[in-house]
């Protein structure tokens, strides 16, 4: 029996691509980037062109627009970024298939599901052997029920090693801190191991979605449209 296939748009590096093949689905990425390290079929175009003009084809859509005109970031510089969430959205409700719409913390989006590192256990040590936390939080929208997140979020005591907010490298003052907060990095190989992630570069690392993320919300689609694993 062949698999359910899966769209998945603005694809970047293939982060929720593949929590979503972990889940059962053939996967394809569409992004308007060259992506040569995406894990599945890749092909480079518009998102929203392609899924116009194929997105009948397949069984389930999930699309990740681009999110730097909603981040805390991106919002304290005079920097103008394209709003496409809208668009996809209504893309997406045109083509008509079961889809999942992906942003940060502020976007728009509706009756979203926020998930959480700290919701799978997502943590690693650092070089050092302190251990780290994921903190990296995600919405998601979705057209059909997923009922509530799998666990409450649930930040403990551990440093945060996934939410790279502030400067990209390790500051002195950081190197032994226990804390490790306002700006600390950890190594790419300790933020790979806290994402779930061996495939992708720093840049792509920084904006990643963790792929145990959309194996859990691939779960639910696949429920969605009638597939038992």
């Amino acid at each position: 029996m062949s698999r359910p296939r899966l769209l998945d748009l603005f694809c970047c590096a293939g982060g929720a691509g593949e929590g979503y093949a972990r889940a059962g689905f053939d996967v394809v990425g569409v992004d308007v980037s060259p992506q040569p390290r995406y894990p599945h079929e890749f092909h480079q175009a518009d998102a929203i062109a392609f899924v116009l003009e194929h997105g009948r084809e397949f069984d389930v859509i999930h699309a990740s627009p681009p999110c730097q005109v909603y981040s805390i970031t991106a919002n304290s510089h005079s920097v103008e970024h394209p709003d496409l969430l809208a668009p996809t959205r209504d893309a997406l409700v045109e083509v008509g298939r079961p889809h999942i719409i992906e942003n940060v913390v502020g976007a728009p989006l509706q009756n979203p599901v926020m998930l959480c590192g700290s919701m799978f256990g997502l943590s690693a040590p650092d070089v050092d052997g302190v251990e780290l936390q994921l903190q990296r939080h995600r919405l998601f929208e979705t057209s059909f029920p997923i009922g509530l997140a799998p666990a409450p979020c649930a930040h403990d005591s551990r440093p945060v090693g996934g939410s790279y907010k502030g400067s990209r490298h390790r500051k002195p003052e950081h190197r032994d801190n226990p804390d490790r907060r306002g700006g600390y990095t950890p190594a790419l190989s300790v933020r790979g191991e806290l994402l779930g992630i061996d495939w992708m570069n720093e840049h792509e690392l920084a904006q990643a979605i963790p792929p145990v993320y959309t194996e859990w919300i691939g779960q639910r689609a696949m429920e969605a449209i009638g597939v038992t694993a």
